[in-house]
């Protein structure tokens, strides 16, 4: 399977993905898996109804409202019930524990399941505690690595 999207460039200096242009002014075009792997690592997951909350995230808002459990409203309208994004938020508040690790672990995988859904071959994903409060997670798709920085308390 080949990949088309507009190509998006992370930049781990300001933290944020944007697309690129080139010297034309048009849009870049990313071949790889890539930019499907930044969106589904850098966007938050609506949270499962038995899914523990971070506590003092989000004071604003009750913990049964429809914004503290995020997520991208057009989920709601996929025919498939398919979701797109990362429950990793979920770990905002969360311990340098190994239970952490392989959260983190196991919400990048499911990030990732349309890689063996149509790839026919699963993301590699790992993720390691690099110094104190800092988890390392690398996920590979296709060849192309993403990796991401998580803190911890």
């Amino acid at each position: 399977m080949s990949f088309l999207d507009a190509a998006l460039v992370f930049d781990p200096a300001t933290r944020r993905a944007d697309l690129v242009l080139g010297e034309d002014g048009d849009l870049l075009l990313d071949e790889t898996p890539a930019t499907p792997m930044l969106i589904s690592l850098g966007t938050d997951r609506r949270a499962e109804p038995d899914d523990e909350l971070p506590s003092g995230i989000d004071a604003l808002n009750a913990s049964t409202s429809f914004v503290a459990r995020r997520g991208w409203v057009g989920d709601a309208l996929d025919p498939r019930g398919r979701r797109i994004g990362c429950r990793i938020w979920l770990l905002d508040r969360a311990k340098q524990t190994e239970t952490t690790r392989r959260f983190c672990i196991l919400w990048a995988e499911e990030a990732l399941a349309w890689a063996g859904e149509e790839l026919a071959q699963p993301a590699q994903v790992t993720a390691e505690w690099i110094r104190r409060g800092t988890l390392a997670l690398r996920c590979v798709v296709d060849g192309t690595a993403v990796e991401r920085r998580l803190q911890v308390l």
